[in-house]
């Protein structure tokens, strides 16, 4: 039996809709982890069909490290000023910012790698880094999250990183 409570609580978990969570919770029997896991992959899909969309709207995030000898420019697109101002939005333009700083990547995506840059993957695109504060995912899955869980293209437009004597 699924209750309003259980619900609401994997709506809280996901930021999916409440049709969408009851509907996840009914077909997996009131399991929640798998709940979540259906209404994950359905926010994916949801994200591919949106990729091609505009992001004119976002913000640009200023992270300067301790010290003051290194700091990092992060302009954080997506479709709408709404989802510009959620703090989700800006937490994940924030620390963007502090990768960029802290991993000092040379390229957003692979469209942008110099044809004979031979620097591993890995360590010069920013969104095939492994995120900072969760080793286990990359950049681009927490930014595929975010855009699955406020249902828009949210994608990192440009970087720049700043160091005294670089």
């Amino acid at each position: 039996m699924v209750t309003a409570a259980t619900i609401r609580t994997l709506r809280e978990q996901t930021g999916a809709g409440i049709l969408d969570c009851k509907q996840a919770l009914e077909a997996s029997g009131g399991d929640m982890a798998k709940a979540a896991e259906a209404l994950r992959k359905k926010g994916f899909a949801q994200v591919a069909k949106r990729a091609s969309n505009a992001t004119s709207q976002g913000l640009v995030e200023a992270y300067i490290h301790t010290g003051g000898r290194v700091g990092a420019l992060v302009e954080l697109g997506c479709e709408t000023d709404f989802v510009a101002r959620t703090a989700e939005f800006r937490d994940l333009a924030h620390n963007l910012a502090m990768q960029v700083a802290a991993m000092s990547p040379a390229y957003v995506d692979e469209s942008q790698v110099a044809g004979d840059d031979q620097r591993p993957r890995s360590q010069t695109i920013l969104l095939n880094q492994p995120f900072i504060k969760d080793s286990s995912r990359t950049v681009s899955d927490i930014v595929q999250e975010l855009a699955a869980k406020v249902g828009e293209n949210v994608r990192i437009i440009r970087f720049s990183r700043l160091a005294l004597g670089e």
